[in-house]
């Protein structure tokens, strides 16, 4: 083996190593582990969006309910 084989094999070996941490070895890695985090996110989001309907809904009831009474 030459010089250059060798140093093609060396870069296969680091490679091989980087992507086995990026992809993961079966258990996932640091791409699974960002996509369990947008997913925990976008979860969030949603959540925040419906605390947030739910809170204009009921101003909205006590506008209609302070309106009603001020007019009377």
């Amino acid at each position: 083996m030459n010089e250059f084989e060798a140093q093609v094999l060396s870069d296969l070996s680091v490679l091989k190593t980087q992507m086995t941490g990026l992809m993961g070895d079966g258990n996932g890695g640091r791409i699974a582990d960002l996509e369990r985090r947008m997913e925990r996110h976008e979860q969030n989001w949603q959540h925040a969006k419906g605390f947030l309907a739910a809170v204009s809904v009921l101003f909205a009831v006590i506008e209609v309910a302070v309106e009603t009474l001020h007019r009377h």
